[in-house]
């Protein structure tokens, strides 16, 4: 008798306890910096409903104070060692090492950024030493059913341009698959492209100026179409109430 009540209490915590804890698995890297972890790095998040575990770095150091920490990087460039002109099957599962130069996959992307409304965050490095980032205060990517179909709005003003204007609303082309395969081919990249390209963060890696119109990591309004840059990233961080009543 003692044996059943002692097997049922364990059932009964058990079946109470669990969703406790999945509760407080991180969803995003603003989950993992609210849990206590504040060094850049990377970390395991579980997007809900998603049924797998993603790995992914996360940026806790950015420069501006009220920035600092949680934001989710889903794509990087550092030093021109990954070859970012792929199929259209690697942009989608993603491909590189997480903790380098990578692109962390459009699966993988939307499933992070459907749950929640999101600001993006493109920071940016030329070969002088000169940082700039662009701010956008809303982000999010439609299912792969609808080409995983950019929606970026609230451009924030920080010098630099808004140069991905260009790119909301258009679906995601490589040079084997969507609308613009044929831009896709001709800059060498994966993007949400339009006919041509104001910004091409997956561009060819051509370290500082060159010859080669628009093929390189392309910001238009900073360094102009004749410039690689030396480092680019593209991250998203859930938005403050701040944010959201702005």
């Amino acid at each position: 008798m003692m044996v059943s009540v002692f097997l049922l209490l364990l059932l009964s915590v058990g079946t109470f306890s669990l969703p406790a804890a999945q509760a407080q698995l991180p969803e995003d890297c603003h989950d993992v910096y609210k849990n206590g972890s504040t060094h850049s790095g990377v970390y395991t998040i579980y997007p809900p409903e998603y049924n797998k575990a993603v790995q992914v770095y996360c940026d806790m150091d950015c420069e501006d104070k009220e920035d600092k920490g949680g934001w989710t990087v889903f794509q990087r460039r550092l030093d021109g060692t990954l070859n970012f002109y792929r199929p259209w099957d690697q942009y989608k599962s993603g491909f590189g090492d997480i903790s380098g130069e990578h692109w962390l996959g459009l699966d993988n992307i939307f499933a992070i950024s459907w749950q929640k409304k999101y600001r993006l965050r493109v920071d940016m490095e030329d070969f002088e030493g000169g940082n700039v980032h662009a701010e956008y205060s809303s982000f999010s990517l439609d299912p792969e059913s609808d080409g995983y179909r950019l929606n970026i709005d609230n451009y924030i003003d920080e010098g630099v341009g808004d140069y991905l204007r260009y790119s909301n609303g258009m679906q995601f082309s490589t040079f084997d698959h969507g609308s613009y395969s044929y831009t896709a081919e001709n800059y060498h990249g994966g993007f949400w492209y339009t006919y041509t390209v104001y910004a091409n963060p997956n561009g060819l890696y051509k370290w500082g100026r060159h010859s080669d119109h628009r093929r390189g990591i392309l910001w238009d309004g900073w360094k102009g179409t004749y410039y690689s840059l030396k480092a680019i990233s593209m991250k998203i961080r859930p938005l403050s109430l701040e944010h959201v009543k702005n």
